[in-house]
């Protein structure tokens, strides 16, 4: 997989993972799959949707995930 997509959840990292965190780990997933560090102008948009896309996801998961040995998140 990307080895520059780091784990977003504690305790891998100390406290909840920030939007531009998110955003990075989609960017660089987006990149990984599409095999294209920047998109073409012709792509820029459905490129940009994808990013979105999985940083959306990506933060659902982080939100519902339950870890064991660690306290639940904010309304949890």
């Amino acid at each position: 997989m990307c080895r520059s997509i780091k784990t977003l959840r504690p305790p891998a990292i100390p406290e909840e993972a920030t939007e531009d965190e998110v955003r990075a780990a989609a960017l660089q997933y987006v990149r990984k799959v599409s095999g294209f560090r920047a998109p073409a102008a012709h792509n820029r948009e459905v490129f940009d949707r994808a990013v979105d896309a999985v940083a959306l996801a990506t933060q659902e998961l982080l939100d519902d995930l339950v870890v064991r040995g660690q306290r639940q998140g904010i309304g949890g």
